[in-house]
């Protein structure tokens, strides 16, 4: 019997465990997701590095870990594979003489708490016993990882519940005691206290009245991005340049190389060359590749710049690192792998840590100008959108020019605006004679 662990994660530690997928007596296959982990951009399935049958598991819900923290012990021997592995594969129960057992019925199965009516159901079973609050209303409380979770799902304030825990720690039934409370208050008007930013409450609508609708839960990218896009929004004071950049011999260049390419190789896309010219630019423009910590700036000697990749299940962003001593033809080859592994949900923690810079490009799509919203703790992210013909004014008379827009939202706490003028003029020059990257 072995113990199964948490491989390196990459600079995280202390993630905390937001889902258990196994329990003793499971059967498990290599690749197999165990443990699912959180962290501040994402959340990781760690998968089994071994075949067997779980004997105990060793962690639960809410734990903090790190590499190396032990997750279960397992016994090796026979497992048995019952339909395809997939990437949500379930564990498969055996009993000690190695016969699947059969899977509960689906009423049986726990189901997430994902709409305000499960709260209200679940806060009213024998489940969760009656909470006798012990702190007034107010006082800041404290929670542990999985609680503020659930919190952050249900919009509830830490600081609006009575806590019941032990030295004023709020448990998750005076979570769900809360939000029951809530809902069965009407939303009439404003509250007194109304939080920072003294907001009405938001609209209560049945919009069942109005039509067939469809209730479906944010897959758990969306809530986690969208989570930290609304902190970056806030609490960035964002401020966006705009320019454009003539592209047109560097996409003559790029198609060359599409069209000499060999059948096997990655399509050398446009992203490919920002990328490039990105770094290039941070490298000129030390000044962008920092982040903010209190009061303190850190300056980083590396350059790793960040793509946005389309998923089925929102955006995520892989990193190129050192993408300031990579050719373009490695930084195509290298994007084409992260964004294949990015959409099948394969991404490993370190593939998406440690970016300095961030490119968001809707040049596939269409549309000009956008305001990126800045992937904290960068202070700058550069926005791509469709190149269009115009006409150009050349001094004697009027050429058609590929022109490329560009959109920098830039931390205003860390830049200012000349600089961010001079560092967006510079990428577009850059981009116009990409010889330039050489010098």
């Amino acid at each position: 019997m072995q113990i199964l662990t948490i491989p390196d994660i990459g600079d995280y530690g202390q993630i905390p465990v937001i889902e258990v997928l196994i329990r003793a007596g499971d059967a498990v296959v290599v690749e197999q997701p165990i443990v699912t982990l959180e962290s501040d951009k994402a959340t990781m399935d760690v998968p089994s590095d071994r075949a067997g049958t779980i004997r105990e598991v060793l962690l639960k819900p809410g734990d903090l870990v790190s590499k190396g923290t032990p997750i279960a012990r397992i016994e090796f021997g026979d497992v048995p594979v019952v339909g395809p592995v997939n990437e949500i594969a379930k564990p498969v129960a055996v009993t000690e003489t190695g016969k699947p057992v059969a899977a509960p019925a689906p009423a049986e199965m726990p189901q997430p708490v994902s709409a305000p009516v499960a709260v209200a159901v679940a806060a009213a079973t024998s489940e969760f016993a009656p909470v006798v609050p012990v702190a007034p209303k107010g006082t800041p409380a404290h929670a542990g990882p999985s609680v503020r979770k659930l919190a952050r799902e249900l919009g509830v304030s830490l600081a609006e519940v009575r806590p019941s825990g032990p030295k004023g720690r709020a448990l998750r039934a005076d979570v769900l005691t809360h939000a029951k409370t809530l809902l069965a208050k009407p939303a009439v008007s404003a509250p007194r206290d109304g939080g920072d930013l003294d907001l009405l409450p938001w609209p209560q609508v049945d919009f069942s009245r109005f039509g067939e609708v469809e209730r479906q839960p944010l897959s758990r990218l969306r809530r986690i991005s969208g989570a930290n896009l609304h902190r970056n929004w806030v609490r960035i004071p964002h401020v966006t340049n705009f320019d454009q950049a003539d592209i047109t011999e560097l996409e003559a260049f790029r198609l060359a190389l599409n069209g000499k390419a060999k059948p096997d190789a990655a399509r050398v896309t446009l992203l490919a060359f920002l990328a490039r010219a990105a770094a290039a630019a941070l490298r000129a423009f030390p000044q962008f590749n920092v982040s903010l910590d209190g009061q303190d700036v850190i300056r980083k000697h590396y350059v790793h710049v960040g793509f946005a990749a389309d998923t089925p299940n929102g955006l995520i962003v892989p990193v190129i690192r050192d993408a300031d001593t990579k050719g373009v033809l490695a930084i195509a080859a290298e994007m084409a792998d992260l964004a294949a592994a990015a959409r099948a949900g394969q991404l490993k923690p370190e593939q998406i840590q440690g970016g300095c810079f961030s490119i968001s490009s809707l040049g596939g799509i269409g549309g000009s100008h956008f305001t990126p919203i800045i992937n904290a703790p960068e202070v700058a992210i550069l926005g791509v959108g469709k190149a269009a013909t115009q006409p150009c004014w050349d001094g004697s008379a009027f050429q058609p020019r590929l022109q490329l827009p560009l959109s920098l939202s830039w931390d205003h706490r860390a830049v200012d605006g000349a600089e961010a003028g001079r560092f967006l003029a510079h990428l577009a020059s850059l981009l116009a004679d990409f010889r330039r990257v050489l010098l």
